[in-house]
């Protein structure tokens, strides 16, 4: 029951027009950044680092793929989540909506599947828009810009040979990947509380915006603050830290993971409880 179930949500996905847009839409948002990059950023980059380059030596010309997709990286990882969740909370909305949840609650199919088939439906959408905004993203930057050193601030600057740089940065789409995967696993479970589009995608928006005004916040709870949910879905970023803290940033991975099963599960939950009829 679940294959068929997972196999008619992806279909449905697939089926509506807004998913393409919304693909369209990332493409494009990355095409700009390229274009802004390839005709301002030289000279912008030549202006804050030229008094650096008396002292050090660089590898290649600073403005390359690596510092792209560092750029494209950061650019991104608000309005990405944002599309994501719109889409992903459109799987249980757009059937509150038009009334297709009473259809499927008169053939007798379990509550639980299907919900668990939306989240997997909206993990694996997530899961290929990521992939395909990797890969067009590697083969865009390194085509044009070629490879090079990578420079980043992180409050000092930090400077990375072109081989680190690379494992770097794959690394950092892996960890972004969770934090997408919690932004719409939340947007999909907003959708069960709320029930209307619009209001959800207002709800969505301003989970993202408080996520982020929250990342910068200082509770005063010391080494406990790193597990607050905001901070965790910044874990990405730590990969552009000079000194490398792999098991930390496993950990904070870990927990954002859970994070994501848990508002999974309660969606379920929650689910299991409405009266849809």
């Amino acid at each position: 029951m679940m294959i068929p179930l997972l196999k008619a949500e992806l279909f449905k996905l697939f089926r509506e027009s807004k998913t393409w847009y919304a693909v369209a839409a990332v493409l494009l948002i990355e095409f700009i950044i390229l274009i802004a990059a390839y005709f301002q950023g030289a000279t912008i980059l030549e202006l804050l680092l030229d008094n650096l380059r008396q002292s050090f030596y660089f590898e290649g010309t600073l403005l390359n793929g690596n510092l792209l997709l560092y750029i494209i990286l950061n650019s991104l990882w608000f309005n990405l989540p944002l599309i994501l969740m719109i889409v992903s909370s459109a799987l249980i909305t757009e059937e509150y909506k038009n009334g297709t949840l009473k259809t499927l609650m008169l053939q007798a199919v379990s509550k639980r599947k299907l919900m668990l088939a939306k989240y997997l439906t909206s993990a694996i959408f997530t899961l290929l828009m990521l992939l395909l905004l990797m890969a067009s993203t590697f083969v865009l930057a390194y085509g044009i810009f070629g490879s090079g050193d990578l420079v980043v601030y992180l409050g000092t600057l930090n400077f990375f040979p072109a081989e680190e740089a690379f494992k770097r940065i794959l690394m950092a789409f892996a960890s972004g990947t969770l934090s997408m995967l919690f932004f719409t696993t939340v947007s999909v479970t907003l959708g069960i509380l709320l029930k209307e589009p619009a209001k959800t995608w207002i709800a969505s928006a301003f989970f993202l915006i408080l996520s982020s005004l929250l990342l910068k916040a200082d509770f005063g709870l010391g080494s406990m603050e790193r597990f607050f949910f905001a901070k965790l879905t910044n874990s990405w970023q730590r990969f552009f830290d000079y000194e490398l803290q792999l098991q930390e940033i496993l950990i904070d991975n870990i927990a954002l993971t859970v994070y994501t099963f848990l508002v999974a599960l309660g969606g379920m939950y929650l689910f299991t409880k409405q009266d849809v009829g």
